[in-house]
């Protein structure tokens, strides 16, 4: 695997979120600043005629850093805000995407996004180059995205896509079937009916637009795999969620990544089992940062302002990338 120096400063836990679901509950919903910065929306049209709208932050430099959001999210959620927020701090041209249906993107969409979405990203990526063809690409990727976009990297898709030329993936469920049994069990039971409920407005939402028919069973005490297995795989063409998984897990594709990468991870991850990461044999060309503590998408930090050590480790391994040339 590919050595970077790590963050000066290691995620340490404050005592009031000390343990996996403390950093991941507190770190979505602990207030934190919202700057503004001056944005252009724009659309993506895709093979299907379904379009991916987002956003455009001017920048000086000569980088174009392309934001993803997670699952149930869009591109206004906290730390892809604080992605911007830090960009910007550099410089840097930044571009946030809404996956389809989400955000200002509701009404574009007929086909579901998912984990497996890496021709989407794709997608983004040509039409950046299109749009700046001088500007060097850093894809930040968080949770179901950051798995896509290893997806992408790695080879992993039906057909070639463009990529960029850097990469961050924060939490990746890497393991598909791995995450969707461990998020069904315990505490994080918790974390998986917020997921359903966040996707059956997404379904209830394309029916209300006139986009697909009522046709799709789900249930509010569903689990994920039970929710892919009714909607996702029917409106996305796999033959059900063990298909699904397994042509979509980024686990397959790391020992074949080119594009210099960093994997950040906590080891404390209530729903995603860093192991899976570890055991795949990253290429030369990934740098596997696993943290011991954070959560998912928490990494609350006792030794910095706002106590926010995400945005901190992002910035740093930005740097690291694109000043070690090797973009």
């Amino acid at each position: 695997m590919r050595k970077l120096a790590p963050p000066p400063l290691p995620c340490r836990a404050p005592w009031w979120a000390n343990g996996g679901h403390l950093q991941t509950i507190l770190g979505n919903f602990l207030p934190g600043a919202s700057p503004t910065h001056p944005s252009s929306p724009f659309r993506i049209l895709l093979p299907d005629g379904d379009q991916l709208s987002g956003r455009h932050y001017p920048g000086e430099t000569d980088v174009l850093v392309l934001v993803f959001h997670g699952l149930g999210g869009d591109d206004q959620a906290h730390y892809v805000r604080r992605t911007v927020a830090l960009a910007r701090k550099l410089g840097h041209h930044v571009w946030t995407v809404n996956h389809r249906g989400c955000g200002e993107g509701r009404g574009l969409a007929k086909r579901p996004y998912h984990s497996g979405s890496g021709a989407d990203l794709g997608a983004v990526f040509a039409a950046a180059r299109a749009t700046h063809p001088g500007l060097r690409q850093l894809a930040v990727a968080y949770s179901l995205s950051a798995n896509a976009l290893l997806l992408n990297l790695g080879g992993g898709l039906a057909e070639p896509a463009a990529r960029p030329d850097a990469a961050i993936a924060v939490n990746p469920p890497v393991d598909l079937g791995a995450c969707s049994s461990t998020i069904h069990g315990g505490l994080s039971r918790l974390y998986e009916l917020r997921f359903i409920k966040r996707c059956r407005d997404a379904i209830r939402q394309r029916i209300e637009d006139g986009l697909i028919p009522d046709i799709y069973p789900t249930w509010p005490l569903m689990s994920l795999r039970e929710f892919d297995d009714a909607y996702t795989t029917k409106a996305s063409g796999f033959r059900d969620a063990d298909d699904y998984y397994a042509r979509c897990s980024a686990r397959h594709h790391l020992s074949k990544i080119t594009v210099p990468t960093v994997i950040l991870m906590a080891q404390d991850d209530p729903f995603i089992p860093w192991q899976d990461a570890a055991a795949a044999n990253p290429s030369p060309a990934v740098h596997l940062h696993l943290e011991p503590h954070g959560g998912h998408m928490g990494y609350l930090s006792r030794d910095l302002p706002g106590h926010r050590w995400l945005p901190y480790a992002v910035d740093h391994y930005a740097k690291e990338l694109l000043a070690a040339s090797v973009v």
